[in-house]
């Protein structure tokens, strides 16, 4: 079985502690995906400003059409998120 170390949000520090406290602010908990993330802190931040801008960036492609790929997507992909 792999195994990936996890930190938390009350041993964050420094970067990894600004971008939880991102997640807890856009959605009042620090999901999963981001603490998979959390060996390194730069990739969850730039993973979190390609979300940003794919989702809520200039596009010709609607809002909800962007969250519909997404979903379609995860499911066929079987990933939770």
């Amino acid at each position: 079985m792999a195994f990936i170390k996890l930190f938390d949000f009350k041993n964050s520090t420094g970067l990894l502690k600004k971008e939880y406290e991102k997640g807890l602010r856009r959605a009042g908990r620090i999901w999963n995906v981001l603490t998979i993330q959390s060996q390194t802190p730069e990739i969850l931040r730039d993973s979190m400003r390609l979300y940003n801008s794919t989702m809520f960036g200039s596009s010709n492609v609607p809002r909800f059409d962007r969250e519909l790929l997404a979903v379609v997507t995860s499911i066929s992909n079987e990933c939770e998120y």
